[in-house]
């Protein structure tokens, strides 16, 4: 009987082959926390009665919602995290000196890798499936419980095999792609399985491409995000020094799914999601006809804070100015990607056209801080979630885009077409 990819990575691990439905108990090669999160694994951890960690290696601190720390409280939260990163020795520790979002800064450091198993105490952790690997976001104590011991229990996802078929339009990307899958079967459409992206579209894709499209399965309810790996991840790893060999896995042509989406990608214009869920989906081109007015312009997150991100928002403002009722903030991934777009002259072009680059924060995604929104004003964001106060206020709303629709319509002020 054929095996999804997701089969066979979990069957690597146990040492015998495994399908969809099986419990089983399994080894993590990567267990992810930040400040948010991490403080209460830490006293699960020390109530356990536990001295060291199972996998010290394997185990990654990331300080990046509130860090610098935006009041006393994410202070204190941080210092938590610092004091239990100082008493174990934790090699994989990112603090202001090194930081960056956790979903684009591991990446980046080669901490994951194809085949992995890995879990995060962050939704989003999905994203890391853009590599061919199994990862997927769990509870602070589910956390904990990996600390302590180095594995957890999974349940084996069904899988939904995602066939998207033809090269992408100019602006059209990874994002409007994932937009168009949770339009179609909704935020539950999903539910406990793996979102398998396949097709002759794939090659298309960059590797940001497909973080985004992974970082955002969690929105239609998926338990985790994949893309084997092919050409484009090979190029992606070969500058990084891997923390472990990489595993490729490939599903067998008669691996067994529970749905099959089709996709023409081809036809497929910028999607923006209205309020209030990541489901409510229209064309770019339906976005502006209806002429909607903005008060901001954010471009950044986990899922768009990558530096194509910052390279197709620099190319759009070149020249241009925001408009005078509009705020435009752009928050690089990281301090690596922040680095490399000012060297070159991204971040020149985004502050000349009257834009703020902030350090790397997922701050505004999460209506934290670096760009609240106030009562009744409206968003183009290019964050993963637009729900009732998401980024601010309750009377706030949040469209859903990707970075050419924000870069653009900060300089017109409404909702806009970058084609």
């Amino acid at each position: 009987m054929g095996q999804t990819i997701t089969e066979k990575i979990f069957s690597e691990h146990v040492g015998h082959a495994v399908y969809a439905g099986e419990i089983i108990r399994c080894d993590i090669d990567m267990v992810i926390g930040n400040d948010i999160t991490t403080p209460i694994s830490i006293s699960a951890f020390n109530l356990s009665g536990a001295t060291k960690l199972a996998n010290p290696d394997g185990f990654s601190i990331v300080l990046d919602h509130f860090i610098p720390a935006k009041d006393i409280a994410s202070a204190n939260q941080a210092r938590i995290s610092r004091d239990f990163a100082k008493k174990h020795n934790l090699k994989n520790f990112f603090d202001e000196k090194d930081m960056g979002i956790e979903h684009a800064l591991l990446p980046e450091k080669g901490l994951v890798v194809p085949g992995d198993v890995i879990i995060g105490a962050d939704s989003h952790t999905c994203t890391h499936g853009a590599l061919g690997a199994f990862s997927t976001g769990m509870g602070s104590t589910d956390l904990a419980f990996a600390m302590v011991t180095g594995g957890n229990w999974f349940k084996v996802p069904e899988s939904i095999k995602v066939v998207l078929s033809g090269k992408p339009g100019k602006y059209t990307t990874g994002k409007d792609i994932i937009l168009e899958i949770i339009r179609m079967i909704g935020v539950d459409g999903a539910l406990y399985r793996t979102l398998e992206f396949t097709g002759s579209t794939i090659k298309h894709l960059t590797m940001d491409d497909r973080f985004s499209m992974c970082n955002m399965a969690i929105e239609a309810g998926a338990k985790s995000g994949i893309v084997a790996y092919d050409e484009t991840t090979k190029e992606f790893l070969s500058d990084k020094k891997l923390a472990r060999e990489p595993r490729i896995h490939y599903s067998d042509a008669d691996a067994s799914y529970v749905e099959i989406l089709e996709i023409d990608v081809a036809s497929l214009d910028p999607v923006i999601a209205y309020p209030f869920l990541p489901s409510n989906g229209h064309s770019v081109v339906q976005a502006q006809k209806d002429r909607i007015k903005i008060d901001q312009a954010f471009i950044g997150s986990c899922t768009n804070g990558r530096l194509s991100d910052l390279k197709v928002a620099a190319e759009i403002l070149k020249g241009k100015k925001v408009h005078q009722d509009v705020r435009l903030i752009v928050t690089p991934g990281t301090q690596m990607i922040l680095r490399e777009a000012n060297k070159l002259g991204y971040i020149d072009i985004i502050v000349d056209a009257g834009g703020v680059v902030s350090n790397p924060t997922c701050g505004a995604c999460l209506g934290g801080y670096m760009g609240i929104l106030g009562d009744n004003e409206v968003a183009v964001s290019t964050t993963n979630r637009n729900f009732v106060g998401r980024m601010g206020s309750r009377s706030s709303k949040v469209y859903l885009a990707n970075s050419a629709v924000a870069a653009i319509s900060a300089v017109e002020g409404y909702i806009t077409d970058p084609r």
